[in-house]
């Protein structure tokens, strides 16, 4: 399984503004078009956007904060808040719905005792649940991070999170 590059709860903490700056770094400035990348990075990197961020993006870029916000909070795949090493998202769509997709994401809150957009405190696990992953076949399903898992049940469920170890 993969991981991302999120912090674990040891070393959490809000990155420096030279963390930022050396993390954009290489990539073009005073180019509206790199803010997409520029905001990739930085997520990848810390694991989701510092807020304080946004103003060293926006020198780097020459696009407004306000801008970058917009972007930033209008495409789901970035978060102002720091998330798991492991982002879990379990679909709720019609088919994992009819196939038990309820009972799946209430035995993994109940496990890591977190609720729907909630991290647990070591900062391990995120819970997002997604309206579909356009794996119907697999119903129920989610994805760990960018790894599929389908069929599930609570023993599947248990096993995919011990992956995460």
């Amino acid at each position: 399984m993969q991981s991302s590059a999120a912090p674990s709860a040891e070393t959490h903490s809000r990155p420096t503004d030279s963390q930022i700056k050396e993390t954009i770094k290489d990539l073009p400035r005073n180019n509206a078009s790199v803010v997409i990348p520029i905001l990739q990075a930085v997520q990848e990197k810390f694991g989701y956007i510092p807020p304080e961020s946004l103003g060293i993006i926006s020198k780097h870029t020459n696009v407004s904060r306000n801008k970058i916000y917009g972007i930033l909070t209008f495409y789901a795949q970035f978060s102002l808040i720091p998330k798991g090493r492991y982002l879990l998202k379990p679909c709720r769509g019609t088919a994992c719905h009819v196939k038990g997709a309820k009972d799946v994401i209430n035995h993994i809150k109940n496990i890591l005792n977190i609720e729907d957009g909630q991290t647990t405190p070591n900062y391990k696990f995120s819970l997002e649940t997604v309206a579909c992953l356009g794996t119907c076949f697999l119903a129920p399903a989610m994805m760990v991070n960018q790894n599929y898992y389908g069929n599930l049940d609570e023993k599947k469920v248990e096993e995919a999170l011990k992956d995460c170890e």
